[in-house]
């Protein structure tokens, strides 16, 4: 039961890491400090939705599982883009 408590934990944490994430790299692009085709942007938007995406899974959001996978999906292809 121990090992789940703290799996748990570690997803939440890796869920907050998502938002953050997130937002840190919306803001980032926002104020010109990045340009979307920066590979730190797409990054930060790639790991932030699969943290999102697995707690919402966890829990039962299939809506943000969703939305978050398809985010990391395009990210994911954003990268590849940039280092092709």
């Amino acid at each position: 039961m121990r090992k789940y408590f703290v799996g748990r934990n570690v997803l939440e944490l890796f869920a907050w890491y998502g938002v953050v994430g997130i937002l840190i790299a919306y803001a980032l692009v926002s104020f010109d400090v990045l340009e979307s085709d920066n590979i730190l942007f797409q990054a930060l938007n790639l790991t932030g939705a699969l943290g999102i995406a697995a707690v919402s899974l966890l829990k039962g959001v299939f809506q943000s599982v969703v939305l978050n996978v398809a985010w990391s999906l395009i990210a994911l292809v954003a990268i590849i883009k940039i280092v092709t």
